[in-house]
């Protein structure tokens, strides 16, 4: 009998680092791809050339490559990593099926603090290299102050998942109304790039944000990982949890501190990016179930995935038209967000 069970076990384990290593591969295909397409499409030999050796190509070729289309690609696939994560984790520790930086009104609050440097015309930085940074640096700060607010103001009250969400949902429709304010008396200069933080776009990374994004990233999933049984074990229920002698409280808060950087940090330089962190658990979650040692990796690659696929079908659309990554997000996800409150209505979490 514990053979059956061993060779159980073994078999289950060897079928999710399958899924692991098939996302990997798919995940540099779409890669590939995302550096092939676009206005001037390119060949993946061209592309890998010019990757490889790229003295060996046109000054074009190298320029369009490296400084533009690179640190698109690879900031698509961070960016979708950190919010997927930051959703796996937000619906971890919160018990919440529906808990994502978009949902909870993260990102509305990061577009709202991102447009009063805009609006406003706050200069925070002299040095060299940080000029025009002030709407990043707003929007990560309301952003990370709105994810414990949230936390809090439900915490305070022991609410309830379903509360949760309707004071996210509070705080998402308190915020877009403060930057319809902002709007209404913004110049036209500005309100152009007020919709860039609402709509989600790709198109401003540089390979200093990406950076940012990476060490950032770097620095916090080693915590989530150290705490892969106890997130685990979270998920049978507190009771549970602390019976086998964890912290619960302290690790809601630990975990929370990660998730707002990851989320903040994402948002505040690619703007609203919607779904994403509800999308790619979920799929996770399907394919490997409950197991954090497989479904926060799962999740990671997910993510990375779904936003990488998403700056391919951006410029792919419309011949010589890049759309926001934002735009296409949302038509993916509110089916699937909507599919997800029928099943949690009918069923439970």
């Amino acid at each position: 009998m514990n053979n059956l069970i061993q060779q159980g076990y073994h078999k289950a384990v060897r079928k999710k680092i399958v899924f692991l290593w098939i996302l990997l591969v798919t995940l540099i295909v779409s890669l590939m791809l995302d550096l092939c397409s676009g206005p001037g499409d390119f060949s993946i030999y061209q592309v890998i050339t010019t990757l490889v050796s790229p003295d060996a190509v046109s000054p074009q070729l190298e320029l369009i490559t490296w400084q533009i289309r690179l640190p698109i690609a690879l900031m698509a696939i961070t960016v979708g990593a950190m919010l997927s994560l930051a959703g796996a984790q937000m619906q971890t520790i919160l018990n919440n099926p529906l808990a994502d930086p978009f949902t909870l009104g993260i990102s509305s609050a990061a577009s709202f603090g991102a447009a009063i440097p805009i609006v406003y015309s706050v200069t925070l930085f002299e040095v060299k290299g940080l000029v025009g940074l002030e709407s990043t640096v707003s929007a990560f700060l309301f952003s990370i102050l709105t994810t414990f607010l949230l936390y809090f103001l439900t915490r305070v009250k022991n609410a309830s998942s379903e509360t949760m969400i309707l004071v996210g949902i509070a705080l998402l429709f308190t915020f877009n109304a403060l930057l319809s304010l902002l709007q209404y008396t913004a110049t036209d200069a500005q309100i152009s790039e007020i919709v860039f933080w609402m709509m989600g776009s790709l198109t401003r990374t540089s390979w200093q944000g990406w950076w940012i994004c990476v060490v950032l990233f770097a620095l916090v999933t080693p915590l989530f990982l150290l705490r892969t049984w106890q997130l685990t074990a979270l998920r049978m229920g507190d009771d549970k949890a602390q019976s086998m002698g964890i912290n619960v409280e302290r690790l809601r808060i630990e975990i929370l501190i990660g998730v707002s950087l990851l989320a903040a940090t994402a948002v505040s330089f690619v703007g609203t990016i919607a779904f994403i962190g509800l999308v790619g658990p979920h799929i996770a979650r399907m394919l490997v179930g409950e197991d954090q040692r497989f479904f926060m990796p799962l999740s990671v690659l997910t993510g990375a995935l779904l936003m990488s696929m998403t700056s391919v079908l951006s410029k792919s659309i419309t011949p010589g038209v890049v759309y926001p990554a934002g735009i296409i997000t949302s038509l993916i996800g509110i089916p699937f967000f909507l599919s997800l409150v029928l099943k949690t209505k009918n069923r439970g979490w």
